[in-house]
Formats: structure tokens, sequence, C-alpha cells
């Protein structure tokens, strides 16, 4: 691994502790040559997940893809960068559990719209109208009869 501010690959590391899930080492390196300080984080490679789509395609699952439409639901609300990778970090465990090599596009979805569901209502209804694609305002409305519906 090569510094990023100057090029060189020697380096020593100042610090190690694990990530807040457990699931990566956290380490604080030092540049031998510049003597500026880094952080990397060493994970588990694990088998490549195939993402279902909706039209049969595959892709590989992109977890800055599943952070990317999360952050565009939750834009202007009360919704913090914490819980969002907390969301990115259980679809990610479930969709690893699955056991399988692919996990339908459905199934993420679903996972995402019910943890938004209990963090934020108007992002949940944002992440809704995407992924479930309404064709009309009866659909859109028809979801959010639903959502009333289950606080009751």
């Amino acid at each position: 691994m090569k510094c990023p501010y100057c090029g060189l690959s020697k380096h020593k590391v100042v610090d190690s502790r694990d990530s807040r899930d457990g699931t990566a080492i956290r380490r604080r390196r030092e540049c031998l040559d510049c003597g500026r300080r880094m952080t990397t984080y060493e994970q588990v490679e694990l088998t490549p997940l195939m993402v279902v789509k909706k039209d049969g395609s595959r892709e590989r699952f992109d977890r800055a893809k599943l952070m990317d439409g999360l952050l565009r639901a939750c834009e202007k609300r009360p919704v913090t960068g914490s819980q969002l990778e907390s969301i990115c970090d259980r679809v990610e465990l479930l969709a690893q559990e699955h056991g399988e090599r692919e996990i339908d596009s459905q199934q993420i979805g679903e996972q995402v719209m019910d943890q938004l569901r209990d963090i934020d209502e108007v992002a949940y209804v944002r992440f809704a109208s995407v992924y479930r694609q309404f064709r009309d305002v009866n659909a859109f409305m028809d979801e959010l009869k639903g959502l009333l519906s289950s606080e009751s």
C-alpha cells in the first residue's frame, strides 16, 4: 500500500482496533518518509454477492449504490449518517447470511423499506416511491394509507 501523500510504500502501524461492528480492523498508519498519517481498514473478503434485478439481469452488490439511494431518500431529513450506515450494514449482513451467491433486488428493497419505516416515514415514502415505481397518484395514496393504518 502506498502513502496517499507521497507515494512511498513504507509505513508503520501506530494504532489498531476493531471497527464499530466488529467486521473490520481499523489501523492508523504513519508514512516513514513524509510522516503523515492515514487510516486503513482491513476486512475479510467474501464471495462476491450478485443482485438479480427485476429485469433478470445480474450485477454485483454495491454498498455505495445502496447508500446513494438512502442519501437521496433521506435528503433534508433528520436521519444521521450512522443510521444510514447501520441500514447498509444490516442489509449487507442479511444478503451475506442468505447463504446464496445471488439475492433478488426485491428482497433488498423490502429490507431497506422496513428499516426506513421505523426511522423516518418521509424517507420511507420517498424510497418506496422510487423503488415501487408508482404508476399514478392512487398507488401512491394506497401506500400512504397502509403506512397510516400500521401506525394505529
